[in-house]
């Protein structure tokens, strides 16, 4: 104020002026009377400044030493006057510009001072209370409810519906989906609407661990009342894409928002009360689907007495929505659907089965109907194995009320986001440690040997069963060259022989390490289990498919136990025929009830079976022994025979590994100690079984090898051999299929390598593989002919100790049979002349024996050479004393 204010001017007040502002509901009217009562206030307040008085004129007048401006600051251009149109243009400019960049201004706080704190925290306060009870308009919200998740008693799902609450939720998801940018910098779910658009899809995928940091109250909410959440979460959504595309309605009329990565995975067979009405996630198999079906989604009714429209009726899941009576005519019925202004979307039900490697032992797999709608239906098929994220919620079923005498809901999953799981998420997982862990492995020499160490560790010996597990693992490459001519990839492998020899604990492991396996028994299976069925729906009474083992496989591996039982022997032609094409051209084509359809089933089949009479009888062929048919012999890759042969040392060193592995693996031996030398060796070239899984993954994944340049003519007489030798001993016949053969082993053993090329050493190690096979499966007289016809491809890339070790052992058994007729059983040593065994040497070119005798194989066997004597003696029996 001025200095010339006199002090007489402080006292005088002008009552009118200095009355404080009436409340909204004064009761007072006219202006006098408010003035009256503003005079009777005035007696209470203290003495102030007087700001109206005489020469109050005088403090404005000019003042040279005061009136000075920054010439910096003064903004001396002229403008021209805006219009009020204008004004209010640029102003709505101003605001469309704000909120693009989630800016939120509120007008209010120009009309109060922030500081004044008691005034702040009063209005906060009267504001929450209108919030509460829904009084309160929307843009008075912006910044009403802090604490959002104080829910102020009520529950979350009532408190959620609230206008205060939603206005405030639905505020700070738009806010989030502007907002949000990922690590470049990048407006991560703009980016995503935009693509989404563009496309001409209905929904985009928001991640929940993303949501739940930086708004961790929706976060919190979404999970309690996904209905209301989610409802919301579209509607905000569907706004934000108009704002960016404002015709986008005629594409669709919905939009939705999946939620994904929810952190907590539960069990179909855990879900209980508590998740009613909850978003959860599970894991399971797509076992049916149905035909995708029309459903209500906005209904208009007609009268059918005075053609009145009624509508819309917005349908809900559980319950129909109808008129009550017409508005027009007040009639109550009858009402007729508009099908020209009603409006559908897609409708589908799957079932949900839980995944073969997630059942507990002993149990019965648990399935769950899920509800797929909108864009969520045909995403997927039977035999996928899927992640959904959906609402567990309840479904009236009258049959089963009906069925229970008292009321009884079956529940449902109703879907909100669905993936398709295959291996290349297991791929994506890599990390670059495991990366390069896994080049670095395939640079050894003797990968190939470390990966067969590392299959079935448990189980001792027959390390050429476990050479052809390791190549149906990996698999070769499947073809099919302008969708003409398909030919598979994945190798089938068939594992026949005595009872006890472990055949079912290598199925066993493979269904552990293989990275999809469904296990299953030809005991307990049907033949439409192992393919696929058709069936009648119970709720919608439509015919569907149901998917079998083989159709659950698809791009695994299908393990089938006691494969000569009856699910195969006794079955119709008809299903026969479809287990044929199965394993060949790897499909399933049904035909039944109106259903003509073809399911894939890409798997590799590794079967396990007992030959006639329980015992293999090697002086039978392959065929005699087993009752299969050779339509589907043929389409094995891999015939494993496993003999249970009396052999002493082979016996030792088998019960002295079955000991030591129980002792390793014992609870309370923290040392694990072993005592074995050939489980110490073993040790060294297993590879640790989770790089093992990764390695065949990664494999699987990334390598893809192609055959440029082989022998050709190599194979070719080859093949020519064996058919002439299959003619002439009547075994198994070969047929075309065993070339095709070769060429998926060797491409698996480049796998092995992570080669991208077949080289000659693969192309080497597939036929020693099917000669192998070819070999074992024949009479115990044709074999050693056989052996020696074949000799130069069995002696591929094997140590030559290796290969004298199996002729001495073979000299071995001729001569213990020999001494056991004449002595008995106590036999304690055996002596075999070195002349024997060097005549037997020279036949596949080895004519020095001593590095064989200072070999670890040697001396393991418990055989000693004695140089004087030339004869190599094997001692049996120990002293048990010892």
């Amino acid at each position: 104020m001025s200095a010339n204010s006199s002090p007489e001017n402080y006292d005088r007040r002008a009552d009118a002026m200095t009355s404080p502002a009436p409340d909204i509901d004064d009761p007072f009217e006219d202006e006098n009377d408010i003035l009256n009562a503003a005079s009777e206030n005035n007696v209470e307040e203290e003495d102030g400044e007087e700001l109206f008085g005489e020469n109050m004129e005088a403090d404005y007048r000019p003042m040279s030493a005061l009136d000075r401006y920054d010439p910096n600051l003064l903004d001396d251009d002229e403008y021209s006057e805006m219009s009020q149109g204008e004004r209010i243009a640029a102003e709505a400019e101003m605001h469309r510009r704000d909120r693009a960049s989630g800016l939120i201004r509120d007008d209010a706080k120009l009309f109060y001072d922030e500081s004044d704190e008691e005034e702040t925290h009063r209005r906060k306060r009267r504001m929450a209370e209108k919030s509460a009870t829904g009084d309160i308009d929307e843009i008075e919200m912006i910044e009403s409810i802090e604490n959002l998740e104080d829910t102020k008693g009520y529950s979350i799902k009532e408190w959620v519906q609230m206008l205060g609450p939603k206005t405030e939720i639905s505020n700070r998801f738009k806010s989030f989906l502007r907002t949000h940018t990922n690590l470049k910098g990048q407006y991560m779910y703009k980016e995503r609407i935009r693509h989404m658009c563009e496309s001409n899809q209905a929904s985009f995928v928001v991640e929940f661990p993303i949501l739940a940091s930086k708004e961790h109250v929706l976060a919190y909410f979404l999970p309690e009342a996904p209905f209301q959440i989610l409802e919301i979460f579209d509607e905000v959504a569907k706004e934000l894409v108009l704002t960016i595309f404002p015709s986008y309605e005629r594409v669709t009329t919905e939009i939705h928002v999946r939620i994904s990565e929810l952190p907590l995975i539960e069990e179909l067979r855990v879900f209980r009360k508590l998740h009613l009405n909850q978003l959860v996630r599970t894991l399971g198999v797509v076992t049916a689907t149905t035909g995708v079906l029309p459903q209500l989604s906005v209904v208009k009714y007609d009268c059918t007495k005075c053609g009145y429209v009624l509508g819309p009726f917005v349908q809900s899941q559980n319950t129909e929505v109808t008129p009550g009576s017409c508005p027009e005519c007040q009639s109550t019925g009858p009402f007729v659907i508009n099908m020209e202004q009603t409006i559908y979307r897609n409708y589908q039900k799957i079932t949900i089965q839980e995944s073969p490697g997630r059942i507990p032992a002993g149990r019965v797999p648990r399935s769950k109907d899920c509800i797929l709608l909108s864009d969520l239906c045909d995403r997927c098929k039977p035999g996928d194995e899927i992640d959904v994220t959906a609402i567990y919620t309840n479904n009236y079923d009258g049959s089963l009320n009906t069925e229970q005498g008292f009321p009884v809901f079956s529940t449902v999953l109703l879907a909100n986001y669905l993936y398709v799981k295959d291996s290349k998420e297991i791929v994506d997982s890599l990390t670059e440690e495991d990366v390069s862990s896994i080049i670095a492995l395939s640079k050894d020499h003797r990968i190939v040997d470390r990966i067969v160490a590392s299959i079935a560790p448990s189980i001792y010996g027959h390390e050429y069963i476990k050479r052809a597990l390791a190549l149906a693992i990996f698999g070769g490459e499947a073809k099919n060259p302008g969708n003409k001519h398909k030919v598979r990839g994945d190798i089938n492998v068939l594992i026949c022989g005595d009872p006890g020899t472990a055949k079912s604990q290598f199925l066993k492991y493979i269904e552990k390490i293989a990275p999809r396996a469904v296990f299953t028994t030809g005991q307990g299976a049907s033949a439409v289990g192992l393919t696929a069925y058709v069936r009648r729906s119970p709720t919608t009474r439509e015919w569907t498919l149901e998917a079998g083992a083989l159709v659950l496989a698809d791009q695994g591996v299908c393990l089938i136990d006691e494969f000569d039982k009856e699910c195969i022997i006794f079955m119709n032609d008809q299903d026969r025929t479809s287990i044929h094409e199965a394993m060949e051209q790897q499909s399933i084509s049904i035909s039944k009830a109106g259903i003509v359809t073809s399911l894939h089933a890409r798997c590799s089949v590794i079967a396990a079976s007992n030959p006639i009479g329980g015992r293999y009888d090697a002086s039978m062929t392959f065929s005699e022994n087993v009752d299969l048919s050779e339509p589907i012999l043929s389409r094995f890759d891999i015939l494993c025979i496993v003999k249970d042969e009396i052999d002493p040392m082979q016996d030792r060193h088998l019960a002295k590994f079955v000991v030591n592995s129980h002792i390793k693996h014992h609870p309370l031996n923290s040392e694990n100690l072993m005592s074995s030398e050939a489980n110490l060796s073993t040790d060294k070239l297993a590879i640790p079984q989770e790089l093992l899984k990764k390695y065949i993954v990664y494999a699987k994944q990334n390598v893809h090898p192609t055959i440029n340049n082989i022998d050709q003519d190599k194979v070719a007489k080859l093949y020519s051999q064996l058919r002439q030798e299959s003619l002439a001993t009547g075994s198994l016949p070969i047929t075309v299929r065993h070339i095709e053969s070769m060429i998926r082993m060797s491409e698996a053993s480049a796998k092995m390598h992570l080669r991208d090329h077949v080289q000659e050493d693969d192309i080497n190690f597939a036929i020693q593989m099917t000669l192998d096979s070819f070999v074992d499966t024949q009479k115990y007289s044709v074999m050693k002919s056989m052996r020696q016809t074949f000799q130069k491809y069995l002696a591929y890339k094997k140590d030559h100790s290796e290969l004298l070790y199996y002729i001495l052992r073979q000299l071995t058994l001729d001569t213990l049979a020999f001494q056991k007729a004449l002595h008995g059983n106590n036999i304690a040593t055996i002596e075999i002349s070195e002349k024997d065994l060097l005549d037997r040497a020279k036949r596949i070119d080895i004519h020095n024996l001593h590095p064989f005798y200072e070999s670890d194989i040697f001396k393991k066997n418990s055989f000693v050479y004695e140089p004087k004597r030339r004869v190599i003696i094997q001692t049996l029996l120990e002293n048990i004393d010892d």
